[in-house]
């Protein structure tokens, strides 16, 4: 059943995310900034709604009342393709996403994206991608932007952990901005590299901002990690449970 639910949901994503991509292309040679920003994101909110119709996945979030109205830069676990489609459609501010250019060459949906006010660099000159993220970090964010870096750099296994990586914090001790961490389990319902779906709840925890003053970059994502990987445990505990002891012979 969740094969077949799954199918229905990607095919929902297929039929609907080609007309809108074409809208928001057309719309852009008219409007750009945040007006093109929310209205790019109507599609998320379509994505997001068909998770929770068609496959039963729901979320529930705890910390909203640590998020500050001033700039931050969010640096949230990441597990599965859910929050990327979600966190612009849960968010109060317009997201910055900093990814890899070679999104922008998926057929319609990059082309789209491309449109908006996002930070898309080439991994591969890493001093030319760091210029950019602060030039563009610092531009974005004084319009109003929040900026929004998954510190794994890609998705890790349920349970699992990736290399934290310090481009956030570095952003936000060059641009005094806090940190905020983000934990949440969605791989419990959306697994990485699955496009098939198991119902149930996602659960996102947000915790309290991270202010840069007087850290260094590495130090200030060691708390960042820690805070995240220690709520993962409280969020998801079966997927860090010990491995049940192997039996002893008789």
């Amino acid at each position: 059943m969740n094969v077949l639910r799954s199918a229905i949901y990607v095919l929902w994503l297929a039929v609907t995310v080609v007309p809108w991509a074409i809208l928001v292309l057309v719309y852009s040679i008219f409007v750009r900034g945040d007006r093109l920003y929310w209205f790019t994101m109507r599609w998320l909110r379509m994505a997001i709604w068909g998770a929770r119709v068609i496959c039963g996945v729901s979320h529930r979030i705890q910390g909203w009342e640590n998020l500050p109205d001033s700039r931050i830069i969010l640096c949230p676990k990441h597990q599965s393709t859910w929050e990327t489609f979600a966190f612009p459609t849960l968010m109060p501010h317009p997201l910055c996403y900093v990814f890899k250019r070679e999104l922008l060459l998926i057929p319609f949906f990059g082309w789209a994206m491309g449109r908006l006010d996002m930070i898309h660099i080439d991994r591969s000159r890493r001093a030319e991608a760091w210029n950019k993220v602060a030039e563009k970090g610092r531009l974005f964010m004084s319009r109003g932007s929040w900026v929004i870096m998954f510190p794994e750099g890609t998705r890790a296994p349920r349970g699992g952990q990736g290399a934290y990586k310090s481009g956030a914090t570095r952003l936000a001790i060059a641009t005094d901005t806090p940190v905020v961490p983000i934990a949440m389990n969605s791989a419990r319902c959306w697994p990485r590299r699955s496009f098939v779906l198991r119902p149930g709840v996602i659960d996102i925890s947000i915790g309290r901002p991270i202010p840069p003053a007087g850290r260094q970059p590495d130090e200030m994502m060691r708390e960042v990690e820690r805070w995240i990987e220690s709520e993962m445990r409280r969020l998801d505990p079966e997927a860090y449970a010990p491995p049940a002891p192997a039996a002893q012979p008789t």
